[in-house]
C-alpha cells in the first residue's frame, strides 16, 4: 500500500536543529549524529538569540559548527535571525530538532514545541535524547568550568576546548 503523506519519505525531509550553540558540545554532536539518518538533511542552525549574551562571534560559533559536523553526511550549517519556524518554513523544513537531557527540560521544550505548532502547523518537533554521557552537559556549565582554568576535553571537541582556553586566557 502505498503511503501518500510526504513527510513519510525520507527524501523529502529536512529539520532543523536550532540553538545557540555556545559553543557546540559532544551533546550537541550526539544530537545531531542521531538526527542525520533520519532525514535527508539537517540544517544545524545557528538561531540568533537577541536575549543572550554569547561568548563566541557568529562567525566562531560557525566555524566551530562546520568543525564539528565533518564527515556527517547530510548535515549542513546555517544562520537564522527571528521566529525558527519561520525560517523553518522558508527553507521547507517540516522538523525542529531539540535534545532533551533530563526531565527539567521537558517542560520548557513542550511549551517552545506547542508555540511552534501554533505559528507554523506545518511544522513539528522531535524530540531525541543524547547518550546518558551527554545528559548532564550544558554550553553555560562548559563555559564556567572553562572560566575558572577547569578542564573541558571530555566535553567538547579539542578545537573547541582551545577556543574556550583561548578566550578566558584574554578576558583575564
Amino acid at each position: 500500500m502505498k503511503n501518500n503523506n510526504n513527510h513519510s519519505d525520507k527524501s523529502k525531509r529536512i529539520a532543523i536543529y536550532p540553538g545557540t550553540f555556545d559553543p557546540i558540545t559532544f551533546g550537541h554532536i550526539d544530537i545531531i549524529r542521531r538526527a542525520a539518518p533520519i532525514f535527508e538533511k539537517v540544517l544545524v542552525t545557528l538561531a540568533v538569540n537577541s536575549s543572550k549574551l554569547p561568548l563566541f562571534t557568529i562567525d566562531e560559533r560557525i566555524e566551530m559548527i562546520h568543525r564539528a559536523i565533518e564527515g556527517i553526511e547530510g548535515v549542513e550549517v546555517a544562520m537564522s535571525k527571528g521566529l525558527v519556524v519561520d525560517y523553518a518554513n522558508s527553507v521547507g523544513a517540516t522538523v525542529l530538532i531539540r535534545g532533551l537531557r533530563a526531565v527539567s527540560d521537558f517542560e520548557y521544550e513542550f511549551q517552545i514545541a506547542l508555540m511552534n505548532r501554533k505559528q507554523q502547523s506545518g511544522v513539528d518537533t522531535v524530540f531525541l535524547m543524547p547518550d546518558e554521557r551527554y545528559t548532564y552537559l550544558s554550553s553555560s556549565l562548559i563555559k564556567e568550568i572553562a572560566r575558572h582554568g577547569g578542564s573541558v576535553d571530555e566535553f567538547v571537541p579539542d578545537f573547541v576546548a582551545h577556543q574556550l582556553k583561548s578566550k578566558f586566557q584574554n578576558n583575564s
